[in-house]
């Protein structure tokens, strides 16, 4: 299959930067575009709820991290070995 289109200056200029011609990289763009869609789960949008519980989740243990002594975070133990 061939297809004509307009290409902005911009995509030559990356296919330049990847050393690619302009029709390959073009290529290449399309083809892992498709691979992507297919692969990849459609992006779901989080409702405030689904978000939170999510971020609940994460936390879920975060009560069982030790804390760090003070000295760990002082700028004096940040800056111990600079000049």
């Amino acid at each position: 299959m061939q297809v004509t289109v307009n290409i902005p200056d911009e995509l030559a200029i990356e296919a330049a930067a990847h050393g690619s011609s302009l029709e390959s990289y073009v290529e290449h763009l399309v083809v892992s575009k498709a691979i992507a869609s297919r692969l990849l789960p459609p992006q779901k949008r989080l409702s405030s709820e689904e978000f939170n519980a999510m971020l609940d989740s994460l936390a879920q243990f975060s009560h069982k991290i030790p804390d760090l002594p003070d000295e760990a975070i002082s700028r004096e133990s940040m800056y111990r070995d600079h000049d």
